[in-house]
């Protein structure tokens, strides 16, 4: 073999994030051959990391289409990659997480006979409906993947319960916080004009509620609470970044519209949000790659959810799990808003998460897997 031969395959740009640093370090590397499928699962929001890392991808699937189905998702992921991968036939695919598309890309180049490498691997909430769907895509594509990149010690070990080899499985850190090396700036103007009007020597808390698991209820309570919070805190501003599906939107609009000091903005780029996110004062969420970057940045996180697959931050002290009851989101809120000590543990704490250099320990152990180098280099503990 003279050289290695990669594709990378997303879809959402939650994996564009994560991937873009990967991609971005592979191409340096004389030995590898690197390539980019995108499947377009999300198509706007993918399409604003491709230009921001300015990677423009060998192959699009563009699959999305409107009120796609995961049933939808899967089979178009599959059709699109099974004549690709004969076409190409990579020596290994790389796929990121817990998307619908990587699942379907792992299963495809499983068909194939591809050698899968995945990508934060090792998540688990033990739950296979909470998240829902992400907890199966991720621990489908780790019973298929040839190689694990887990970014924690924790991650590693909850793959050697389920009967990985060892030897299959790097810790690497995440390479979000890669990302973050390219995207944020402390004299950064935002494009977003409400942003740069913000008084952010108040304290402004930053807010994403959108998974599938908080639809109906979840986020009704979310916006109820986050009303009370800002009707009983002159000193808060809230922007909300509200997802574009009318089940989040509609809601959100119905609670949090009027409301004096609360902003709702549409999902910003990647660039525009790290930079938020380092001048807000808190976080709260629903998301998973936000409790990985605010840690990096020193924002305490309330996580709006009963459970996490990220449990590093929370044993490290930046993340608190806080569920979707109104009381108690008020309650945790306060005590980080008007308790100056929870607040200088939570913002000071550790973040378990990465070093920065996740990248090339990843395509390092590539490198080493396929016999380019004699050793993979030193993991992140």
């Amino acid at each position: 073999m003279e050289k290695i031969k990669i594709i990378t395959v997303f879809g959402t740009r939650p994996e564009a994030v994560k991937m873009a640093p990967l991609v971005k370090q592979l191409e340096k590397r004389e030995e590898i051959v690197s390539k980019v499928c995108v499947t377009a699962q999300h198509r706007e929001m993918l399409d604003q990391v491709l230009d921001l890392f300015s990677i423009k991808p060998d192959f699009d699937l563009d699959i999305m289409k409107e009120k796609q189905s995961l049933t939808g998702i899967t089979t178009r992921v599959l059709q699109g990659l099974d004549e690709l991968f004969t076409e190409e036939n990579p020596d290994i695919v790389l796929v990121h997480g817990d998307t619908t598309t990587t699942f379907a890309a792992s299963l495809a180049a499983f068909y194939k006979q591809i050698k899968v490498g995945h990508v934060e691997a090792g998540l688990r909430t033990f739950d296979k409906y909470f998240p829902f769907p992400e907890e199966m895509n991720r621990k489908l594509t780790g019973a298929i993947a040839d190689m694990h990149f887990a970014p924690t010690t924790r991650s590693k070990e909850n793959l050697l319960r389920e009967g990985v080899n060892e030897s299959q499985i790097s810790i690497t850190g995440n390479t979000v916080i890669d990302a973050m090396k390219y995207t944020v700036n402390d004299d950064y103007k935002f494009s977003t004009g409400l942003l740069n009007e913000i008084d952010f020597n108040k304290k402004v808390i930053m807010v994403t509620a959108h998974r599938r698991e908080n639809w109906g209820e979840g986020i009704e309570n979310i916006c109820k609470a986050l009303r009370i919070i800002a009707e009983n805190n002159e000193d808060v501003e809230i922007i909300y970044l509200v997802h574009l599906n009318p089940i989040v939107k509609d809601v959100a609009e119905k609670y949090l519209l009027d409301v004096p000091r609360v902003h709702l903005l549409p999902p910003l780029d990647t660039r525009e949000t790290h930079n938020l996110m380092n001048k807000c004062y808190m976080v709260m969420t629903d998301s998973g790659g936000l409790q990985e970057e605010a840690p990096h940045l020193g924002k305490p996180v309330l996580v709006l959810r009963d459970v996490t697959e990220r449990p590093e931050a929370v044993d490290a002290g930046t993340v608190k799990l806080v569920g979707i009851d109104i009381e108690n989101i008020i309650n945790e809120t306060n005590e980080i808003l008007y308790n100056e000590e929870v607040y200088n543990t939570m913002s000071k704490a550790m973040n378990p998460y990465g070093d920065g250099k996740a990248s090339i320990r990843i395509a390092n152990a590539i490198l080493y897997n396929f016999g380019f180098i004699n050793k993979k280099g030193e993991e992140f503990i």
